[in-house]
């Protein structure tokens, strides 16, 4: 059997997104999320793989000890439905404060991916990336593998430019259990 992987974004897809989250108390994760990961991770066997920029920590906004208290905090969380996100891959980089040669990790960029792919040897036809923001969406064509919006945290204002862009993901989910079920569908060929 080959490794297959839901690529996640972090802040807005999974959890609600105050801006620059460094308090895992303030954590609150968006319903059925755990649900919805606990059957993608059980029944389908799928490695969940968070990729997210959190570019607060140049800024100064937020640490790195934060984000890792605050990825801690939603795998805490994640454990009420019996889950974990496998791995978070986070890119602490800004262009306007880093060089150029700093931000080769930044979403778009499939830098975080491929790390991801080396260190689980995923294969990413089988793969698919759900987050909220044009970025997201971005990151996994570059990757090429499947690509759910879902529609929390930016993802409405994220839907209307990448219209215009006419860089249109492979499906736009309300909520996020509403993109599990498409991946559910899609792995058995209904879509």
């Amino acid at each position: 059997m080959t490794n297959r992987a839901i690529f996640l974004d972090r802040d807005g897809t999974l959890n609600e997104d105050p801006g620059y989250l460094g308090d895992p108390d303030k954590v609150k994760l968006f319903p059925d999320v755990g649900k919805s990961l606990y059957r993608l991770k059980s029944e389908f066997d799928f490695f969940l793989i968070v990729i997210s920029n959190q570019s607060g920590i140049a800024r100064g906004l937020i640490t790195k000890e934060q984000v890792d208290l605050v990825n801690k905090q939603i795998n805490s969380l994640l454990m009420n439905d019996s889950v974990s996100i496998d791995a978070f891959y986070y890119c602490p980089y800004h262009p306007d404060i880093n060089p150029p040669e700093k931000l080769n990790c930044r979403k778009p960029s499939t830098s975080m991916v491929l790390n991801a792919v080396n260190n689980y040897q995923i294969v990413l036809s089988e793969s698919y990336f759900i987050g909220d923001s044009v970025v997201d969406v971005e990151c996994g064509f570059n990757a090429g593998v499947k690509t759910i919006l879902v529609l929390t945290g930016n993802g409405r204002e994220s839907l209307s430019i990448l219209k215009k862009e006419n860089n249109i993901p492979s499906f736009v989910a309300n909520t996020f259990s509403n993109a599990c079920n498409f991946i559910i569908k899609d792995l058995s060929g209904v879509n």
